[in-house]
């Protein structure tokens, strides 16, 4: 296995990324949340997994200014996508994978939600969302007209949770997990340390079925 830290320049800034290689012909591209980095235990956990199941993991490492959550839908997608797609491209030129995955939680479901699902060439790709903002219509419209495969993970204390929303994302393509008292975190409780790990472990059992 082999861990590279690189960055690619835009027209802005330079967006540093995390590959790691196993030599597989699969990779994922992962998205951290607001807050939300990749030590976290959704992405640490879920990074593991990929591992074990021999596919390569990509974490990007963007940052933003505190206004940026005060954009949009659009506002916030187009600023992410500057820096999403050179890394994607920077790997891609490299590698020649035969199959992507892409992982987003909140704020990482947006470039997912807002440009990936809707691309050519990821059309056979699975789309993992983990707590997606579904505040934004765009979100949900997205997924309920999108062939992917994939997951979709979200608590019931998640202040994007809607049941009416749900009970309409059930109609498409992608897995519905609500993880029962979790919050955006995908915590249950204020201190139910014991819930929240067994939630974790069925966001990561659910996980390996999709990528399987």
């Amino acid at each position: 296995m082999r861990v590279s830290d690189k960055s690619v320049q835009t027209s802005e800034n330079a967006v540093r990324y995390t590959h790691v290689e196993t030599g597989s012909n699969k990779v994922c591209f992962m998205f951290s949340g607001s807050g939300y980095n990749y030590d976290k235990p959704l992405f640490y956990y879920a990074t593991m997994l990929m591992l074990q199941h021999k596919i390569d993991c990509v974490h990007v490492h963007y940052s933003y200014e505190e206004d940026f959550l005060k954009k949009g839908y659009e506002g916030m997608a187009d600023l992410m996508m500057e820096d999403v797609n050179p890394v994607i491209n920077d790997v891609l030129k490299d590698r020649q994978y035969d199959e992507m995955i892409f992982l987003g939680k909140s704020l990482g479901t947006i470039p997912i939600a807002y440009d990936l699902m809707k691309r050519e060439d990821f059309v056979s790709s699975k789309m993992i969302l983990l707590t997606p903002l579904l505040k934004f219509e765009g979100m949900v419209d997205t997924v309920l007209t999108s062939e992917h495969k994939g997951l979709l993970v979200i608590g019931d204390k998640d202040p994007s949770y809607k049941e009416e929303q749900l009970q309409q994302l059930r109609h498409s393509r992608l897995e519905i997990e609500v993880i029962h008292d979790a919050n955006h975190s995908l915590s249950v409780g204020e201190f139910e340390t014991i819930y929240s790990i067994k939630a974790l472990s069925n966001v990561m059992t659910k996980l390996e079925e999709v990528i399987k």
